[in-house]
């Protein structure tokens, strides 16, 4: 015995169906596809079907979920204040159409003040947010926080108002009237 003597088990292999080969093969004219159609073309390939329920396809997101109502708010830290006061950029007060400038927002954009870093320049801050260590730091520093709250586009809006008035305004509450239900 030797590797030239070597076969395979009998029915351990067969001929591949060779379709399309006249009617005498038993797989001539169609090839063993059936009739015309979709599933007799290359390429078929036969869809995932679900029965009649929604198909996965339709019922998850296409890319995440965007929420409609969603505030676009600008981070910005104690030490970058900091910069911008030794660089001369900003004055003593900083309102929110300097950290606009500064930050290079547009009119939609709330602002939040973080405690990273270190400030030691009093300075009276107005920002949307602020954190508790950002509080503290400038307060520590012996400035002021004042919180905002409007977006510049809102505050536009408000009639009888300057701007800056406008801004600090609280937003009225949204009350929603319900209907009672009366029994007949």
């Amino acid at each position: 015995m030797d590797l030239s003597s070597l076969r395979p088990a009998n029915g351990a292999t067969k001929n591949r169906k060779r379709v399309g080969r006249g009617p005498g093969s038993g797989n001539g004219t169609t090839a063993g596809k059936g009739n015309k159609g979709q599933q007799a073309r290359s390429g078929y390939q036969r869809p995932v079907i679900e029965g009649g329920q929604m198909p996965i396809y339709r019922r998850l997101p296409k890319f995440g979920f965007t929420p409609p109502n969603r505030k676009s708010v600008i981070s910005l830290n104690v030490a970058q204040i900091q910069q911008w006061v030794d660089k001369g950029l900003v004055g003593t007060e900083i309102g929110i159409i300097d950290l606009k400038h500064m930050c290079n927002a547009s009119n939609q954009d709330y602002f939040k003040v973080l405690g990273n870093g270190e400030i030691t320049a009093s300075v009276t801050i107005t920002a949307h947010f602020f954190s508790k260590s950002a509080e503290e730091k400038i307060s520590k520093a012996g400035g002021k926080t004042a919180q905002a709250f409007r977006t510049l586009e809102e505050a536009s809006k408000v009639n009888g108002l300057p701007l800056e008035e406008a801004l600090l305004k609280p937003k009225a509450k949204v009350v929603k009237v319900v209907k009672k239900k009366t029994k007949a």
